[in-house]
């Protein structure tokens, strides 16, 4: 995992000079991605591809960017986990190191960017060639953060907006996932967010089998995810996502002789707290805990807003508790596996079924969901974790199993008799936890970790309805509370100049 940056240009002379003054302080503001290395590189007279490094994967010999000087270079930030089967297919005499992004760089010198949909994993990346080729692309539910800015007669990448120059910042936008940009085609699709399998692969076939299957897929998942030269860590928040990703990660460290770490957080006695604490004795992992007081959660506002660059209320109130899981965790892991995306392909939310009863409106209602993940959860998730050098993985939006969740009918998504969500994936887990917290309820992380309780009322209780008003009319930005107001300002402060229509997703529920 590390942090990217790439400026491109047809009529710009792409010297030193302009390296030293564009290039490297853009490094430098994101310089808590990859605290471990950097490089940079000026590739012909067209282009500059710089890279702030967390190693994670060939320690030694997997610095970026990643090519020969005379050749394509390549800045990745992600990780691909089918490398090793893209090496066997592409021959092992053309990689030079043991890198996982080397696969990318192969991908794209050998077939062009077209061939990017054959890297199984999370990506954003920008490459160029001597001869005046770039591309810059990124994967096809957007993990791995990628902005762009076409102004001022070049084109800038970044991980995150705070990399931009102010004077660039008004033209910013997301890169979209799923995409590819080059000089000559302009911005391609080249994969799109829901990989499916055939329709009607599931009829007549006994729920207990499409269980084992989700099982299966599940579990293939995560032992991919758990691929690195270093310790791979949980998020566990007693939740049935995080606590199934820790069960099946604790059982393959066993395997190996070797104990988990987990890590919980929240206020004193919160239900997820509580919860975690109950999953980890349960599985024997070593697990550290982070106790949280409203003094702390309230100081720490203006820091994980400015990180997690987005005003969402919803957003905001579990990024809070995540930014001290995060820093708890970096501590004793560079690498966590978390439950991110569960709810949006087994359909976990309430509103889901209140408003998508039809099986039809809620498998559309999912894939619409997970085509928005990356300006929301997946987005919270990169910023407070890479703002602490800690690497996330998401092993339930491995495409396998995606693909494998879609082909489900929605039927089988439907709420138990009891209101209880996620019925399917629970007895696919049968066995795996006590009965107790497999079929423990949702709760929403800021609720269930305590931080709603402290934030809530703090930011909104000193905003008069007056400003809110007044607010909403000077920013032409549907501001929908005075706790999102608050989370407005803090944004406004960090990124002055960025456009939050062009950058912002909202959470909504149609």
């Amino acid at each position: 995992m590390c942090g990217i940056a790439a400026v491109y240009g047809e009529q710009i002379e792409m010297d030193r000079l302009h390296v030293t003054a564009t290039g490297e302080p853009m490094l430098e503001r994101i310089a808590h991605r990859g605290p471990d290395d950097t490089g940079n590189r000026v590739v012909g007279r067209h282009a500059w591809l710089g890279h702030r490094r967390l190693s994670i994967v060939d320690l030694d010999g997997g610095r970026q960017p990643l090519g020969p000087p005379d050749g394509w270079s390549l800045v990745c930030n992600g990780e691909i986990y089918n490398h090793q089967d893209l090496r066997a297919e592409l021959g092992e005499s053309r990689f030079a190191t043991s890198s996982d992004n080397e696969s990318a760089l192969v991908l794209l010198r050998l077939h062009g960017p077209g061939a990017l949909d054959r890297l199984q994993g999370m990506f954003a990346l920008c490459a160029a060639a001597p001869g005046g080729q770039f591309v810059a692309a990124r994967d096809r539910l957007g993990i791995k953060p990628l902005y762009w800015s076409r102004s001022r007669g070049a084109v800038y990448f970044a991980s995150e907006l705070r990399a931009f120059p102010e004077s660039v910042q008004p033209d910013a936008e997301s890169f979209p996932p799923g995409c590819y940009w080059t000089p000559e085609e302009g911005l391609v699709r080249f994969a799109g967010p829901v990989p499916r399998r055939g329709t009607g692969a599931w009829d007549g076939v006994p729920a207990e089998v499409a269980e084992k299957a989700t099982r299966e897929v599940l579990m293939d998942s995560v032992r991919r995810h758990l691929m690195a030269d270093v310790e791979v860590g949980v998020f566990l928040s007693g939740g049935l996502d995080s606590s199934l990703v820790a069960a099946v990660a604790a059982a393959e460290y066993a395997r190996a002789g070797r104990r988990l770490k987990t890590f919980g957080v929240g206020t004193a006695d919160s239900p997820d707290l509580l919860a975690g604490r109950e999953v980890a004795d349960f599985l024997g992992t070593e697990h550290h805990e982070a106790v949280l007081g409203a003094g702390q959660v309230i100081a720490a506002l203006d820091e994980v807003v400015a990180s997690v660059e987005s005003f969402d209320a919803s957003l905001i109130r579990s990024a809070v508790p995540n930014w001290f899981l995060s820093a708890l965790a970096a501590r004793h892991v560079k690498v966590v596996l978390t439950g991110e995306g569960s709810d949006e392909l087994f359909a976990g939310y309430g509103y889901y079924h209140r408003e998508h009863a039809d099986p039809d409106a809620l498998d559309r209602e999912l894939e619409r969901t997970l085509s928005q993940l990356h300006g929301l959860n997946l987005q919270r998730c990169d910023r407070v974790t890479m703002a602490h050098s800690l690497e996330a993985r998401v092993p339930f939006l491995d495409s396998d199993v995606i693909a494998h969740a879609m082909s489900l009918p929605p039927e089988l998504k439907a709420l138990e008799p009891d209101g209880t969500e996620k019925g399917h994936l629970r007895r696919a887990f049968t066995g795996w936890l006590p009965e107790s917290l497999l079929w423990r309820r949702k709760a929403q992380f800021g609720t269930g970790t305590g931080a709603q309780d402290v934030l809530a009322p703090h930011v909104g209780g000193f905003i008069g309805d007056g400003e809110l008003v007044t607010a909403r009319r000077e920013s032409g930005v549907d501001l929908r509370s005075k706790e999102e107001l608050a989370y407005y300002r803090i944004f406004r402060r960090a990124l002055p100049c960025v456009r939050p229509d062009a950058v912002i997703t909202r959470f909504a529920t149609a």
